[in-house]
């Protein structure tokens, strides 16, 4: 009865977990945002650290981790080749602290 009540409680605590699960789909029709990478932080709406595994990427902080299939994501993304074509600007960062919102009125986009 412990172990049943364990694991139910561990089911409900990681489906209401809402990580930065991304998949870099390759056309921008099938994508839920369009990103486009600028190069300097001070641009960015966001700053994006990729981490190295899934239970790594936390709620809606800049932590992605991308999966290698799209039903494995909670939201796709395309690589614009433009700023005004895209929805999100982001930056990759080199540590996870620097992982964040600059721009926090477009965090909705990955929610």
């Amino acid at each position: 009865m412990k172990k049943l009540i364990l694991i139910t409680t561990l089911l409900i605590a990681s489906a209401s977990v809402k990580a930065q699960l991304i998949y870099s789909v390759d056309a921008d029709y099938k994508a839920d945002v369009k990103v486009y990478v600028v190069d300097a932080a001070y641009k960015a709406d966001l700053l994006v650290y990729k981490v190295d595994a899934a239970y790594m990427a936390e709620d809606n902080n800049g932590r992605w981790f991308f999966t290698d299939a799209a039903y494995k994501a909670k939201k796709k993304i395309y690589f614009v080749d433009a700023a005004y074509k895209a929805d999100l600007k982001i930056f990759f960062v080199d540590a996870s602290y620097k992982a964040q919102w600059k721009e926090s009125s477009k965090k909705h986009l990955m929610y």
